[in-house]
């Protein structure tokens, strides 16, 4: 007995669940107007900053309305696709935010906080489209579909971290330099 009523507890519980993620157009729309709104005031808030302050807030408040709406769409209509916009939409908050980070160094700091963004950008839009891959049930061949996706997002993951590793050697000179750039296309398996 005890069982039948976990049983019929779980199977109740999965029913509301699905029913409170599916959203109405009305609420739809009245979330939208509240991204709009948090979007504004969030707008209104870098108006007192200045300088690059401003420009971090600015990309700040962007990179949350960019995900906020890629959340309600996701949530609107479910599918691997909208995650995978959701989790690129992330990717490029972080990385525009990032970016304006970096605008307060100078020289080749500066370049290696850059690179460091455009890395983590990278591995997180890789790492979507292969949970997309993962995901897709559309694909008559999912397997091979998934091995491809995972081996191509090693390979610019690889790349991107081998970009950073390369602009680290940037601050270096003489010997010192070609070695560093030697034993980062070693590490990373570059030519």
């Amino acid at each position: 007995m005890k069982t039948k009523l976990l049983m019929l507890t779980a199977v109740m519980s999965c029913a509301f669940a699905g029913q409170t993620l599916a959203l109405t157009k009305e609420e739809y729309k009245a979330q939208g107007d509240r991204i709009a709104a948090d979007y504004k005031a969030g707008r209104d808030k870098c108006g007192a900053l200045k300088d690059n302050a401003k420009d971090i807030c600015m990309a700040e408040a962007k990179g949350a309305e960019k995900v906020a709406k890629a959340e309600l769409e996701a949530q609107y209509k479910p599918s691997p696709r909208n995650d995978e916009k959701l989790a690129v939409a992330k990717a490029d908050a972080a990385y525009d935010v990032a970016k304006e980070k970096c605008d307060d160094q100078s020289g080749n700091g500066k370049d290696v906080c850059i690179k460091d963004a455009k890395a983590a950008q990278v591995k997180a839009k890789e790492s979507a489209k292969v949970a997309r891959a993962s995901t897709d049930t559309n694909s008559s061949n999912k397997a091979a579909n998934v091995s491809e996706t995972k081996k191509d997002a090693t390979a610019e993951k690889r790349e991107a971290d081998y970009k950073v590793a390369k602009e680290r050697c940037d601050a270096l000179s003489g010997n010192a330099k070609d070695s560093c750039q030697s034993d980062a296309k070693a590490k990373f398996g570059m030519k």
